[in-house]
């Protein structure tokens, strides 16, 4: 599947209002879920390392871009 910017493109479909909304609902969800699973005990204990700079961002980027794209992907197939 192309990536194009044309009315009928997928970065068109994917920047649309209900797909934003619905995407950023996943990844606030399940990126919560996800930092509690596997930096908990580093935040409660209050244990900030560098890393957790990019580590933190990236698990709430990661379901954001999958539920994007499941959602783009079921828009184009039901065309």
């Amino acid at each position: 599947m192309a990536m194009d910017t044309g009315k009928t493109g997928w970065l068109h479909e994917a920047r649309r209002r209900d797909v934003v909304l619905r995407s950023a609902k996943v990844a606030i969800l399940v990126g919560t879920i996800l930092t509690t699973i596997n930096q908990g005990n580093t935040l409660f204990y209050g244990v900030f390392s560098a890393d957790l700079w990019w580590k933190i961002p990236l698990t709430f980027c990661v379901p954001y871009c999958v539920s994007t794209y499941a959602a783009v992907d079921a828009i184009l197939k039901n065309r």
